[in-house]
């Protein structure tokens, strides 16, 4: 059974930084593809970066370019979101999530991941 188990969220003021993390299991870690996504009230989920299996491709959506950095570390099936200089608008739940690749190729569309976790809240407070 996959779970991926995120945490880190929280309360942060303005300016502060947060890292979340992503526990990985039932999976083997290395073959997927992995996502951050947030989700605001009333609006869609958004991916907010993501990353390939080995960790030397990432993407990143034009908002949080320069302020959000992803990682991963195969070795502990866990991904990572440092998140700097954070604002009230990037006030959301965050998701992380897990796509097969074995090409190696990331997605920012929610619809092609395969395994989502529970989301962890994120507060920025102005």
């Amino acid at each position: 059974q996959v779970q991926l188990v995120e945490s880190g969220g929280g309360l942060v003021q303005a300016g502060g930084s947060l890292r979340l993390s992503c526990a990985a299991s039932g999976l083997t870690f290395s073959t997927y593809a992995m996502g951050w996504f947030r989700q605001a009230p009333g609006k869609e989920r958004e991916c907010v970066s993501a990353i390939n299996r080995s960790g030397g491709s990432t993407y990143y959506a034009d908002s949080v370019k320069g302020q959000f950095t992803i990682s991963r570390d195969n070795a502990k099936n866990t991904v990572y979101l440092q998140m700097n200089s954070l604002k009230p608008e990037d006030t959301a739940v965050y998701y992380c999530a897990a796509r097969f690749s074995l090409w190696g190729t990331i997605s920012s569309k929610p619809t092609e991941y395969d395994h989502w976790g529970q989301g962890t809240q994120v507060t920025v407070s102005s």
